[in-house]
């Protein structure tokens, strides 16, 4: 009797939510995005970019190509020091390119920035709707199945996807667990 007032004590005095099992779901963002049309028109926007970044870095490359082939057509006819002009030139040149594709597609670059840009917002949106799902679903955890965290099984009963695609308005009843 003594052990039983012990232990409803200790049941009673412990916060509700410890004693209650955690609610936990999970969604696929990768797959969400892929239905969100303005995702697709940040992703088509940043290869636009990115085709025309490497284009023009492309036509810089060929520039200095041209100009060894120059150099080496020209080279019986130079002197010495007008050859070592001419190399420090195309080195120069080669330096402008590496420093200017660094600028571009390095770490914090332009291409990054612009990434960045364009698929926040769609991501912040993504974001809100499964809070709000979470708070109508009364989940405490989120997992996103498209992140670093690995899953290795997932029933699909803890999967809200649909919903957050509903939440968005990307999907329909009829459209529930096509997928």
């Amino acid at each position: 009797m003594r052990f039983v007032f012990l232990a409803l004590s200790i049941v009673l005095l412990l916060p509700s939510q410890m004693v209650m099992a955690q609610k936990f779901g999970y969604v696929d963002s990768k797959f969400i995005l892929s239905k969100m049309p303005e995702y697709k028109e940040a992703q088509q926007e940043i290869e636009d970019l990115s085709d025309a970044w490497q284009q023009e870095i492309q036509s810089m490359r060929k520039e200095i190509e041209s100009m060894y082939a120059e150099l080496k057509a020209e080279e019986v006819l130079l002197t010495k020091e007008l050859k070592e002009q001419r190399l420090k030139e195309i080195q120069k040149k080669e330096s402008e390119v590496k420093a200017y594709q660094k600028k571009v597609f390095g770490f914090d670059g332009l291409f990054f920035l612009k990434k960045k840009e364009l698929v926040k917002p769609v991501q912040d949106k993504v974001f809100e709707a499964v809070e709000i799902v979470a708070k109508k679903e009364r989940l405490q955890i989120v997992f996103d199945k498209a992140g670093e965290l690995i899953m290795i099984y997932t029933d699909p009963i803890h999967d809200y996807t649909d919903i957050v695609l509903e939440e968005l308005g990307l999907i329909d009843d009829n459209d529930l667990n096509k997928n």
